[in-house]
Parts: structure tokens; C-alpha cells; sequence
């Protein structure tokens, strides 16, 4: 499929309004995209690689740019590209409005620059040679690439390629508009791509198959062991909530770890985050304890919890410190230790057990782990009574609060619904999404030092500003923290700075008010920073819908 022609569908999507024209016509590109169906699955959401791949492109905004502004065909600077893009809003849009093709050089050659139209495969070719660069030299060899795409790109092309490096395709097409445009494209039930989606987490994949199988090779798509999905996730809520919408609850402590999602086959173990990331390496003890305690083959869900030497948990940062680790694994293994509460069980023996009830999976999880120490504990009640003896026995011991979840309820990977509901009665927080940032004055002015916040919109994707946090950060915080953000800049005007949404903040807060004064329409009185969510992608921070609930809740 040529990459125009893609761009050209990509461009008639993103002007239709209706989510059922939207379905329409992904799946007419579908229908056309021949033997590219599988990246243009994941193009169209403005995903490079599945899912679950541990290959990412790493460019960030100013790599893009300097890219751009070397394929523009008079004398462009990044600077212009960053005025350009503070003015639209828009890196597609600055990629268009450009002059490119027009450069020679080496580098003009690193993709296929002949007169032939450039296609999809192409274009995946030279992003995965992008991805693969590493070692010295390989930020030059990323925008070489880059710019070589660039100078043989149309404008409509270059739009669509340019927001889809930078992960910003923004046409109005999610997950749900990909599920079912594959069901209309290849005439199979919405279910069945639901169902397969779920157990393999690549749309590439379903999409292939629903085409040259049906409906039937849909269902021989199973979970597999080494292959990370994603995680079910839990929403606020009450006993009331719980107890009002089930028979009965089955309780358990909300630990204040991160997620982890453990896969053993029996000759390897592999250990994935929340974001599907692997974190085998930074975790060797966790590897040792699976080794030794749990039968192969399995697919567990669980969460890593920092310990003291009495065995009390330690907070949310300490197990961050040891996810982000790549060196020196052994000394800081002896610095914090981690323990593994595993707390579901998705396969088991060759068994995938998604649909089975959450107490049936819970035995099937007792049953595969020899150490009670490392299952969750769990009470299925209807008592209210009991289940407030519970959660003060989990808040003694130092842990976060509890879940309440639903016993008959299937694993639904990806789903944040009804059915797994998190508690915490300490102060409420959120996790916002970092849009924006100004540099600090006097001894903090080389650190980013105010952060704007965003929460999302579940219907645009879009993000809306919520307020500013500058409190609770020390100045070895804002270090790290501008680390962190620096590589996410998109542009810069004076002491302020326009930042992709990348990163997730836990931010507390006394009371959120109305304000006219950011997008949201709502304000956080007192926001004090937190932590950094490394757990959690944009994607799943909070929304402009919870808050609206949160403020109507304060009454």
C-alpha cells in the first residue's frame, strides 16, 4: 500500500465526526491495505509496534524536529519548527506547511528517495531501523533516518508520519473504532475481536486473522506465556458500591506497590509492568522466588511491594527505584527488598482462564504458588461489618487500603469497569498528565519547576489543564524530574515550556473548585505533588469525567 494512500484515509477519518462513519471508513482502509493490513492496524491508532513489543522508536519531539527542519527545502531551523508548532498546536500541521524534498546529501538516501511513491513497508522498514539504533552515534543515525522519510514525503504524508513518530495521531480512531472495524471489514462478531484482541494485545494480529481465518481462527487465538496483555484495572468506589451492585464482595488489600505480570514456562521467567514494559532484569529476586515456587507454565497478576527488614511495606518510591534500575541490580537488591503478592491467575497449564469467575481463579492461584506468603489473602463477604475489619486490619499493617471485587467476574484485560473497585481513605489524589513546565529562578533555574496539569477527555483523547503543582518537590526531585521531562519538550517561549503528555504525576489536593482559569473548567485547591506514576501511561490518567464526579461528590 502506498504511504500517500494511507495518509488520504487517514485524512478523510480525521474529518468525520460520527463514531459510525469513523468505523466505515477504518474498515475500508482495511479492505484496501493488502499485505500491509497488519501495520496499517496499528499505524491508524499511531502505534508502530504491537502492544506488547518491547520495541520502541525512542525520538523524542526535538529529534522530530531537527529532522524536519533539515528536510525543508529552504534554510529551516528547529527553532522555526518549534514557533510554527507553538502557533498550530499541531506537529502534523507544521510538517505539511513545509517545504520538504528538497535536500540532498547522504542522508536523503536513507530511505528509498527514487521516484517510486513511498509505501507503507517502507516506511515501517526505516522506523524499525530507527528503533534498533543504539550506542554512540545512534541519535544522528535516528534523525538521518528521519529526515530521509521526511525529504521523500508529500505534505499530507508528512502530517501523518510526523504525528505518527511522535505518537500523536489525535483522527479520532481508538482501540474500540480498530475492534470494530476489523468485525466490519472481515464480516466477524465484534465478540470474537474483542475476545482475541484480549488474549494476544496485537491488532496487527487480529486483524490478519479475522481476514484470512474468520471467525474461527479468531477463536484458536490463546494467551502465551512471554506474551504481556494488558492489566484489568480497578476505579474508585465504595462498600455501598460493592455491596449494591454484587451478591457479595471478595476483599483484599490494596497494596502500595507496582503492577507486575508474571510469565513462566517453565525455562524462563519474564517479568512486565503495568505499561507492558520488561522489568526481568531489575527484579532477579522475584525470578528466583517464581523459579522455586510456582509450577509452569503460568501467567500471574500481581503487584512488588518494597519491604523493610521486618517485613512492613515501605512506600510506592522505594519499588519505583528498583524498576527504573538497569545498573549496579545487585547493590540496590541489597538496599531495598521486594516481595511478590500475586493476587490472579490468567493462565495456568496451558488453560487460559480470562472468562472463569475471580474466586475460581483465586484457587487455580493458590494452586500453582507453594508459598501462601506471596497470594492475597481474600474475604468473600456480604457483610459490611466485616469488610470494614478488613481494611482496618490492611490499614495496621501499613498498606494502602483495599479492593473490592467482583467474585463471579471475568478477567477483562485493558477494562477499567465495575467490576475490581480500589479503595484508599487517606487523602484523594490523582494522576494527571504533565502538558506543560517553567523553569525555575535563581539557584533552580536550570530545573523545570512548576508543571502544568492536564486530566483527559475519554471522548476527544484530548487533554485539558487543570492547574499547576510546584509544592512538595525537593530540589533532588526537580532534578530527576527534568531529567525526565526534558526529552518531551515540544517547543519553548520564554521561560515556559509546551510539553507532550508523557508523563504522569500523582498529585494530592484539599478540594477541586470550578475555575474558569483552565480548560477543564475545575481547579485542585492546595495540589502537592506526589510521586511520578512510571507505572501508568498517559492514557490511563485520570479523566475530566472523574473529576466532574470527585467535585460533585464533595457535595
Amino acid at each position: 500500500m502506498e504511504f500517500g494512500s494511507f495518509a488520504a484515509h487517514a485524512a478523510d477519518v480525521e474529518a468525520t465526526d460520527a463514531d459510525l462513519d469513523v468505523v466505515a471508513k477504518v474498515a475500508a482502509l482495511f479492505g484496501e491495505a493488502g499485505d500491509d493490513l497488519a501495520v496499517v492496524a496499528r499505524f491508524v491508532q499511531g502505534r508502530v509496534f504491537p502492544a506488547h513489543s518491547e520495541t520502541k522508536l525512542d525520538i523524542g519531539p526535538r529529534l522530530c524536529y531537527e529532522a524536519l527542519a533539515r528536510a525543508a527545502s529552504t534554510n529551516v531551523t528547529v527553532e522555526d519548527v518549534e514557533d510554527r508548532l507553538a502557533e498550530t498546536g499541531d506537529i502534523g500541521e507544521v510538517a505539511a506547511n513545509l517545504d520538504l524534498g528538497g535536500q540532498a546529501g547522504l542522508g536523503a538516501f536513507a530511505a528509498d528517495s527514487g521516484d517510486d511513491d513511498l509505501t507503507v513497508a517502507e516506511v515501517y522498514e526505516d522506523l524499525t531501523a530507527l528503533a534498533a539504533a543504539e550506542g554512540d552515534g545512534s541519535q544522528d543515525e535516528k534523525v538521518t533516518l528521519l529526515f530521509g522519510l521526511f525529504n521523500d514525503c508529500s505534505g499530507e504524508e508528512a502530517r501523518y508520519l510526523a504525528r505518527l513518530v511522535l505518537g500523536e495521531m489525535r483522527i479520532g480512531v481508538g482501540e474500540g473504532a480498530v475492534r470494530d472495524a476489523i468485525a466490519e471489514a472481515f464480516d466477524v462478531p465484534v465478540e470474537a475481536a474483542e475476545r482475541a484482541l484480549q488474549v494476544s494485545n496485537d491488532y496487527g494480529l487480529v486483524a490478519v486473522t479475522a481476514r484470512d481465518e474468520g471467525e474461527d481462527g479468531l477463536d484458536e487465538l490463546h494467551l502465551e506465556v512471554g506474551r504481556p496483555v494488558q492489566a484489568m484495572l480497578a476505579q474508585a468506589g465504595t462498600v455501598t458500591d460493592a455491596l449494591d451492585e454484587w451478591e457479595e464482595a471478595a476483599v483484599e488489600t490494596k497494596f502500595d506497590g507496582a503492577r507486575v505480570q508474571v510469565h513462566w514456562d517453565g525455562d524462563e521467567v519474564s517479568l512486565y509492568s503495568r505499561n507492558m514494559e520488561d522489568v526481568t532484569d531489575a527484579l532477579p529476586e522475584l525470578v528466583e522466588f517464581v523459579e522455586e515456587h510456582v509450577d509452569a507454565p503460568v501467567i500471574l497478576d500481581g503487584e512488588v511491594v518494597a519491604v523493610d527488614d521486618d517485613g512492613s511495606p515501605l512506600p510506592f518510591q522505594e519499588i519505583l527505584k528498583r524498576f527504573r534500575r538497569k545498573h549496579d541490580v545487585a547493590e540496590m537488591r541489597d538496599e531495598i527488598r521486594v516481595e511478590l503478592n500475586a493476587f490472579d491467575c490468567l493462565h495456568a497449564h496451558g488453560e487460559d482462564l480470562l472468562d472463569e469467575p475471580f474466586r475460581k481463579r483465586h484457587e487455580r492461584l493458590r494452586d500453582v504458588v507453594d508459598d501462601d506468603s506471596a497470594v492475597s489473602e481474600i474475604l468473600v463477604t456480604d457483610d459490611a461489618d466485616e469488610i470494614a475489619a478488613f481494611e482496618e486490619r490492611a490499614l495496621e499493617a501499613g498498606h494502602e487500603g483495599i479492593m473490592l471485587k467482583d467474585p463471579d467476574a471475568a478477567y477483562t484485560p485493558g477494562d477499567r469497569g465495575k467490576h475490581w473497585l480500589k479503595r484508599k481513605p487517606d487523602v484523594e489524589t490523582l494522576d494527571l498528565v504533565v502538558t506543560g513546565a517553567e523553569w525555575g529562578e535563581g539557584r533552580r533555574a536550570s530545573f523545570l519547576g512548576t508543571f502544568v496539569l492536564s486530566a483527559r477527555d475519554e471522548e476527544t483523547g484530548e487533554y485539558a489543564t487543570i492547574g499547576k503543582v510546584a509544592t512538595g518537590i525537593t530540589d533532588e526531585e526537580l532534578a530527576d524530574l527534568t531529567d525526565l521531562l526534558e526529552p518531551h519538550i515540544r517547543s519553548e517561549d520564554g521561560q515556559e515550556v509546551d510539553l507532550e503528555p508523557a508523563v504522569v504525576f500523582e498529585v494530592g489536593y484539599e478540594e477541586i473548585q470550578t475555575s474558569p482559569t483552565y480548560e477543564s473548567g475545575y481547579a485542585l485547591r492546595f495540589p502537592r505533588f506526589v510521586t511520578v506514576r512510571e507505572d501508568k501511561p498517559p492514557e490511563d490518567a485520570d479523566t475530566i469525567e472523574r473529576v466532574e464526579r470527585l467535585a460533585e461528590q464533595q457535595g
